[in-house]
């Protein structure tokens, strides 16, 4: 799982720009050797970084022993003001490491334009349930579906895709030389299967059936009201009740990982020996965190404590209920597929059943009950 993130974020790695004018850059650096523009592009982002930030008020700052900084923005998912803290603070700290509340999984966002992201949230089709089935089993890709029916909802509302302050985030850091990209939540398929295990029976219904049927309208203001809590949380909390065991998998579990992950990021740097410095020498590094407004307080009060994320990685086997609740939903499904064909006639039944997806779900289904 490391190796697939370290590849995501090897994918990412934004281009270095080092001033507002790339091109007048360039022509000097074709003038100088590669140890006078390391020197150059270095002494810029020293002179760009301020001692004293003027930094929004949605801006936490928190420290490690070494003396290393973490500027936590934190943001709401779907606000043009919160994609203008992020470029403001990454232009005033001129960070070493931008580490975001995205997976692997999600990473796509950072490189699609706005249209096709409201196109794809816009579409939930058959296709893409198959998909998240595929990936994530049946109950968690379902559960993954119906929360992608939450963030359509809100970008029908608002017109509006997510992920703007990640996308900011992502072209910020490519200005900021010699700084890296960082992908700092957990992998979503374990998110969800951990989140599943966690409910009963009657509470995975429950969550369905008020998801299934979200339709209230959401204002901008409303969004920028949801910057003191986690937009998805509050929206589950009106419709439903409160979810302790949901909230703690998806909520306080993710405060833990990505406060781990801040702390990994941010170590000093070891100055490389271009600039003339002795072998070893190291200087605190600078990190900019680019997370939900709900995960402030979690990563605040974790900050300070030993982590360890190797149980939060893990999903534990389903229960016998749950078993039980997965093997009568297939049961039924098979059931209407068999009055289905029933029902359409036989020439009709053989060609479906030619169909490599049938047969390949026909044989796993057979091996599962025998």
């Amino acid at each position: 799982m490391e190796e697939d993130q370290k590849e995501a974020e090897a994918s990412l790695t934004p281009p270095a720009v080092s001033d507002d004018d790339p091109q007048n850059m360039s022509d000097i650096q074709q003038n100088l050797s590669d140890e006078d523009a390391f020197k150059l592009l270095w002494e810029m982002k020293m002179r760009k970084r301020q001692g004293k930030p003027n930094l929004p008020d949605t801006v936490t700052e928190l420290g490690t022993e070494d003396g290393c900084k973490v500027y936590l923005v934190g943001t709401a998912h779907f606000s043009e003001s919160s994609r203008k803290d992020v470029v403001k603070t990454i232009k005033e700290v001129q960070p070493d490491v931008v580490v975001v509340e995205l997976c692997q999984y999600r990473v796509s966002m950072l490189k699609m334009d706005e249209t096709t992201l409201l196109k794809e949230a816009r579409e939930i089709n058959l296709d893409k349930l198959q998909q998240a089935i595929k990936q994530n089993g049946v109950m968690s890709g379902l559960m993954q579906m119906l929360l992608l029916k939450v963030s359509a909802h809100i970008t029908e509302q608002l017109g509006m895709a997510p992920g703007g302050e990640f996308r900011e985030a992502f072209k910020e850091a490519g200005k900021v030389p010699f700084c890296k990209f960082h992908l700092g939540d957990r992998p979503i398929p374990i998110t969800f299967k951990r989140a599943i295990a966690a409910l009963s029976i009657w509470q995975k219904v429950k969550l369905a059936w008020g998801l299934c049927f979200l339709s209230d309208p959401i204002s901008k203001d409303d969004v920028e009201k949801c910057k003191q809590k986690d937009l998805l949380e509050q929206m589950m909390s009106e419709m439903i009740g409160e979810f302790p065991d949901l909230h703690r998998t998806i909520v306080a579990e993710r405060d833990v990982y990505l406060a781990y992950m801040l702390k990994q990021a941010a170590k000093p740097l070891e100055l490389p020996l271009a600039l003339g410095t002795e072998s070893s020498q190291q200087i605190p590094s600078v990190v900019v965190g680019v997370v939900g407004m709900g995960h402030i307080p979690g990563i605040e009060k974790n900050w300070n404590n030993l982590l360890n994320i190797q149980e939060l990685m893990s999903v534990p086997p389903p229960s016998l209920a749950a078993k039980v609740f997965k093997f009568a939903v297939k049961v039924t499904l098979m059931g209407l597929m068999g009055y289905g064909c029933y029902r359409v006639g036989k020439g009709t039944v053989q060609l479906m059943l030619s169909r490599p997806f049938i047969q390949s779900y026909l044989h796993k289904f057979t091996n599962e009950i025998f």
